[in-house]
Parts: C-alpha cells; structure tokens; sequence
C-alpha cells in the first residue's frame, strides 16, 4: 500500500537513473513512520539507497536575467561499478546557464523540470505523478561561478532532506592543449588535459563559443569546454543542446544552508551515502524499519556499506 501525503516529505527509493546494473534485485522494505509513504528501496550495485521527497518547491532569489542568458545541456554520468564488471552508471541531464559578466549555474534539468511540475500541478496530479515515477528527481548539486562575486565559486547540494553550501575561490586548472581534436554539435573543439584534485581530466573546448566556462567546475580555457572526461570516462560530460538568448533566470534556492567546506561537506556525503538510514534516524526527521524479504526486520541494515566508487574530487579525504 502507498499513501502519499503532498504537504510532508516522503521518502523515494532511487537516486537518479542507473543504467546496466545487474546487482538490482535484491530488494528490502524501507517503512518511513513519520512521512507518508511505503515504498521499496533497492540495492543498488552494491550500495542502499535513500530519497526524501518534497512536494513544496522553495522561494528563490533571481541572480541574472535575460537579455544575454544562453544555456548549454550537458549529459553526465559516472560510474558506480568501477571493476567494470556490471558497467553501471548513474546519470542525469544537466542545465549550464551562462550569464553576461562570468556569472554561471549548472543544475539538473531533471530538477528545473519536476520544480515546474510541483508549481503547476494539483495535489492530486502530484500524487499521480509521483506513483508513475514522473517525479525522479537528478542530482542535487548547484555550482555557482563567479557568485557570490567575481572569483568566488559557491557550491550547494542537497543530502539527505538537509541543505549544504560551501565557497571557495574560483579553481586554477593547469591545462595542457594537445593536438587532438572532436566535433561536437558542428564545432570543432580542440583538446586539452589536466590533473585535479586526484583526477585525470580530458576535455574539448569550442574556441567558436568564447566563454571560458563549461560543465561542473570546469573553465579556463578559450572556449567552451564542450565535453569532458575523467580517468578514462568515470565521470563524463558531454554537450548535447545550446539555448540562446532564452528568458529563464538564473536563480538560487532561499533555503537554510548548513554552511560548510569543501572535504566537511565530502565527509558529511560519505556519511550518508554509506550509510542512509542511520543518517535519516539520527537527523531526527523520523524513524525508518527496514524489513527483509520475509518481513522481518532486518538487523544489519543500519550497518555501513562501503561505496564501491569515489566522488569526483577524490581529494575530499585527505587531511588538510
């Protein structure tokens, strides 16, 4: 049975969308007693799983407006099955929205369209959509460049129901240009290569798009950075769509932010991403019973499970 209440937050099973994962069979009952739903969450190559849903979308503050806003869409993925045995991988579409002056967002598409969803939809459709899986929502993750100010970086992302947000200064890339070259949507991008924090970046770059920004945290070159690879394409962005001059604004969620930094808020994704239901009980935000396939509960769920990957900046674990 599942009841689902649009006022509370709910819990969801899967994170974003895995592609050739053979490992999703098991499967164990996750009871939220203080949300309003019952749902099965899988094991997702080798890893749990956990989503809490909200059908209120928050207030944001508009921090760019057209004229002069143009949007790439990237396709992004990464491997979550690195012994390549299962190739499984998690993916999302993603939004870079460029602004005059430097200022940039990158966000989930996936995100920007459920939020249009929730604000135009009746409780009654929410619910329909959530049932028929129309509501998966992407990746948290928001990477502002040159936001606060020119030079800063603001990252935000979402763990578990709670907010985070840690700044840093603009990243220096020591980019090699090398002589090879990739067309991608009739440009032709020129090659570049570059180690940082802990991976072996590849990427093209449309010197015909001379925005010095591209997917993620990416910039410094002269041009776009149109597709982009790490350690032989266990992180992966690619460039699949241009939008100019369009009149969506560039905003930023009025939410109270944890504020952090950059290897705490790693620590704290870790913490979670190992081990969801313990984070979810000791939030305080309800209690979860997790019950095996014959009903019973299940005693070594909240034990930790080690992620069969790292983060895409593998540096977050070392001591600074």
């Amino acid at each position: 049975m599942i009841i689902f209440d649009p006022g509370h937050g709910c819990c969801l099973p899967l994170r974003g969308k895995t592609k050739n994962a053979s490992k999703m069979k098991k499967q164990t009952a996750i009871i939220l007693l203080a949300a309003a739903l019952v749902l099965p969450a899988a094991l997702s190559a080798g890893r749990r799983q956990l989503r809490v849903f909200s059908a209120n979308v928050p207030s944001s503050t508009v921090i760019a407006r057209a004229p002069g806003l143009t949007e790439f869409v990237y396709d992004y993925s990464f491997s979550v099955d690195p012994s390549g045995v299962d190739d499984a991988r998690e993916t999302d579409r993603m939004l870079l929205q460029t602004a005059p002056g430097g200022l940039s967002k990158f966000t989930s598409l996936v995100n920007v369209s459920v939020d249009s969803v929730l604000m135009t939809s009746t409780p009654e459709q929410i619910q329909d959509a959530l049932l028929n899986g129309r509501l998966e929502s992407g990746d948290y993750m928001n990477v502002f460049k040159n936001y606060p100010s020119t030079g800063l970086l603001t990252y935000t992302d979402k763990i578990c129901n709670d907010w985070f947000r840690y700044g840093e200064e603009m990243p220096v890339f020591d980019w090699t240009l090398t002589d090879s070259t990739l067309t991608v949507l009739g440009y032709e991008c020129r090659g570049a290569t570059c180690s940082f924090r802990g991976r072996e970046w590849t990427v093209f770059y449309a010197e015909d798009i001379p925005l010095s920004d591209g997917p993620w945290k990416l910039c410094g070159l002269p041009g776009l950075i149109m597709e982009a690879s790490a350690d032989g394409g266990a992180y992966r962005f690619e460039c699949v769509g241009i939008m100019n001059d369009t009149q969506r604004p560039v905003s930023v969620y009025d939410v109270p932010y944890n504020d952090t930094d950059r290897h705490k808020f790693y620590a704290t994704k870790y913490s979670f991403d190992t081990n969801p239901y313990a984070y979810f009980a000791a939030s305080g935000q309800g209690l979860i019973t997790v019950n095996d396939e014959n009903g019973n509960p299940d005693p070594t769920a909240f034990d930790p499970v080690p992620l069969p990957y790292d983060y895409i900046e593998t540096d977050w674990n070392i001591k600074k």
